[in-house]
């Protein structure tokens, strides 16, 4: 007994120093010094390491986030595969303890009178042909970790649940960016639709002046009924925009958790401005941040854990079994101590032969899968920083097109004016009030959209860099 547990021990010191596989770094991946389109050089402070609520003034878009991020069902099922993959990462620490089995049996037989058994029975006077037998055991078996592979398990398990809590903070930083983009939208309807009401008001100020004008025998008709369509044009797009109004409350809402209702607040799309230093940081900054591009880089742990499991199938397992009880022919001995008393200790190595060109492919089509979790890592830090180069020349630009668009509206707003003196005065025709009119109503509206796409890439600048998940 003790030579045999010599010569294991001597086996797993020799082969447990052995290295079947090995691991790929996580690359680096070629990153610029600096972002494309960024408005200070060399700050790496970084606007992602500002909490949401900080980032977020607006009382009512806290609350609406608040709510998302806990009664979202995306969240609440990214916190149950949490929780489902950290039960997985406890049970595997279990591999490493040998596996202990409790066995009980009792049996009875009639052989053959003629069987080697039954001839054997009957030099013996016991008194019966039947042959019993009572056993009661403990059997223990153990595989020595000798390849790593236990080891490697426990990593992917590891690794597995890491990525569970980055796509939890994935979902995070996605949700805070939607819930701000909708309630910007909602904003903007509002802006809108109060842009149109106070049109139709306009509009029929001027319509009234035009029938006046035709009663007198002024104008024709036709001024008339081409003020009117002005009017009903502006006034059609009132019932739009309290539709488009109550299904982007229906949305918010549902993205929060709740039933679609209404959403109460008093901002409006004026009050919010676009910070002026809005950093972005250093782009080496994004492989630690961004929750998508830290999974990738786990999944390289994984992949690496799974070459070196399959690896080590491919190598001769050691296992250590061992059984010891109480065992008697008869029910009345069966726990006769220390007579009944047995014990069985053995140990093997099994080396796979006629399925090894199997196990050679399951690890060489490992590989390939890990060449490839090194190619799908480069992609992700390749798109987050194209997309923070392209939320920072949004923004930039944006900035440019609402100072354009908000002289665009003074400008047409001056005019509206002045044509609407001049043709009360007789100077202007009401073809040009009608068009001044209609020109203002579409660059009002226009405005808002670019002030509501501003404050939106403000929010995906927030969420391309890593930011919400805080």
């Amino acid at each position: 007994m003790k030579n045999l547990f010599s010569k294991l021990a001597f086996i797993l010191v020799v082969l447990s120093g052995c290295s079947v596989s090995k691991d790929i770094e996580t690359p680096k991946p070629a990153l610029p010094t600096e972002f494309r389109n960024v408005a200070t050089v060399g700050d790496t402070t970084s606007i992602a390491d500002i909490q949401w609520k900080s980032f977020f003034a607006d009382a009512t878009l806290q609350k609406l986030i608040d709510s998302a991020i806990v009664k979202n069902y995306d969240m609440q099922i990214a916190v149950k595969n949490i929780e489902s993959s950290q039960l997985l990462f406890k049970r595997v620490k279990w591999d490493y303890v040998p596996t202990l089995g409790l066995n009980v049996t009792a049996s009875t037989s009639r052989p053959s009178d003629n069987s080697v058994t039954g001839l054997s029975l009957s030099q013996y006077d016991l008194g019966t042909k039947h042959i019993e037998d009572y056993s009661a055991n403990l059997a223990l078996s153990w595989e020595a970790d000798i390849w790593g592979k236990i080891k490697n398990r426990q990593r992917a398990a590891l690794a597995q649940y890491l990525q569970t809590a980055e796509a939890k903070k994935a979902i995070q930083t996605n949700i805070v960016a939607s819930v701000s983009q909708g309630y910007y939208n909602l904003l903007m309807l509002d802006e809108q639709l109060n842009i149109a009401q106070k049109n139709v008001k306009l509009n029929d100020s001027t319509l009234r002046i035009i029938r006046l004008q035709y009663d007198a025998g002024q104008v024709t008709s036709l001024a008339v009924q081409q003020t009117e369509a002005q009017r009903q044009a502006a006034e059609q797009l009132v019932p739009q925009f309290e539709q488009n109004i109550a299904i982007q409350e229906n949305a918010l809402r549902i993205l929060t958790g709740e039933l679609p209702d209404k959403i109460a607040r008093s901002a409006k799309l004026g009050d919010l401005t676009v910070p002026e230093n809005l950093s972005a940081g250093v782009p080496s900054a994004i492989i630690s941040r961004r929750p998508d591009v830290k999974s990738s880089e786990l999944a390289l742990n994984i992949a690496n854990a799974n070459v070196g499991i399959n690896k080590a199938e491919m190598y001769p397992a050691l296992r250590i079994t061992a059984s010891g009880g109480v065992n008697s022919f008869k029910a009345s001995n069966w726990f006769n101590i220390p007579a009944s008393l047995f014990g069985i200790v053995s140990g093997s190595l099994l080396q796979p032969l006629l399925n090894h060109k199997e196990l050679s492919t399951k690890y060489e089509v490992a590989k390939v899968e890990r060449e490839k979790i090194v190619l799908q890592f480069r992609q992700s830090v390749l798109n987050a920083v194209g997309e923070v180069s392209d939320a920072l020349v949004r923004i930039e630009k944006l900035k440019q097109q609402q100072a354009i668009a908000a002289n665009r509206v003074k400008t047409l707003q001056q005019a509206t004016s002045n044509a609407n003196l001049l043709f009360r005065n007789g100077l202007a025709t009401y073809l040009e009030v009608i068009t001044a009119q209609g020109n203002v109503l579409q660059s009002e509206l226009e405005l808002a959209t670019v002030k509501r796409t501003q404050l939106d890439a403000v929010s995906e600048l927030y969420r391309s860099l890593g930011g919400g998940w805080k």
